[in-house]
């Protein structure tokens, strides 16, 4: 076994050898931080410890004759269906993956809209958490919502603190679900949000708070959602919920949240309380 495995390694230049081991690292340590904290990132661990024992077994089944033939066949055909496998087990990621490559200064700018819509926001969001009343309010960014406002009730109004207050009142027609902002206007009110895995949130969290999480893995929105059981503020993105934001610091962080170009490194804490 020894002897296979230095076989792997001969032939080989020192210097072609260190450069693939060191691309091979590096691959695998991004695609683990990208993946910290997510379903994924386990799932992603067994992969690898699965991958690197086929890879190795057949290498050293090559041995030029038939002697391991049928373990050659068995080893490649799971090799080709675990490269199948992974694209619908990581399609959540690679989703966020591709999302966020789109957020790079190369491809989009900072949508001038926002710094009208912001204080309007903020506005509206004082007076709910002040006054308990549960809001959830998604704000378009790169990615169209056109498949979520198709299931609320369209408005196509210039975004005020007033009309968000109205549609959040408690017995409102509107005030379940969400609201759908683009750029300085709301596009639609009562829109449904796909909900997130309860494993996604704090227990402690309810189905808004879901709901916020899961409209934000599946598109680079950013979600504002005020408690109506505590009157918190949060902020939702890259699939993941902030710890409850003070009003002072409320402002600042959606405009950071809204324009800042950021990777994984800078998402919403996952593991926060209630």
């Amino acid at each position: 076994m020894l002897e296979r495995l230095g076989q792997v390694f001969r032939g080989n230049e020192p210097v072609a050898i260190a450069i693939e081991l060191a691309v091979i690292w590096a691959a695998v340590f991004l695609m683990l931080r990208f993946l910290r904290g997510t379903r994924g990132a386990g799932v992603l661990k067994g992969v690898i410890v699965i991958l690197a024992t086929l890879i190795l077994g057949l290498r050293f089944a090559e041995t030029g004759s038939d002697t391991f033939a049928r373990l050659r066949f068995v080893g490649e055909a799971l090799v080709g269906t675990l490269a199948l496998a992974l694209v619908v087990i990581f399609q959540p990621e690679l989703r966020q993956a591709l999302i966020r490559l789109g957020q790079t200064g190369w491809f989009r700018g900072t949508d001038p809209r926002f710094a009208e819509m912001v204080p309007a926001v903020d506005e509206a969001v004082e007076f709910l958490s002040r006054n308990q009343f549960g809001a959830l309010i998604v704000i378009e960014r790169g990615v169209p919502l056109s498949d979520m406002t198709a299931t609320g009730v369209a408005i196509d109004s210039v975004v005020s603190a007033r009309l968000l207050e109205s549609v959040f009142w408690p017995n409102s027609p509107l005030h379940d679900l969400a609201v759908v902002i683009s750029g300085n206007r709301i596009v639609a009110a009562n829109v449904q949000l796909p909900i997130a895995d309860a494993s996604s949130v704090p227990a402690r969290l309810g189905s808004r708070h879901q709901a916020a999480v899961g409209a934000t893995m599946e598109t680079d929105a950013v979600v504002v959602v005020v408690s109506e059981q505590t009157g918190a503020i949060r902020i939702a993105r890259h699939g993941a919920i902030s710890e409850p934001i003070a009003y002072d610091d409320f402002a600042p962080a959606l405009r950071t949240a809204l324009t800042a170009v950021e990777d994984a490194e800078h998402a919403p804490s996952r593991t926060e309380s209630a």
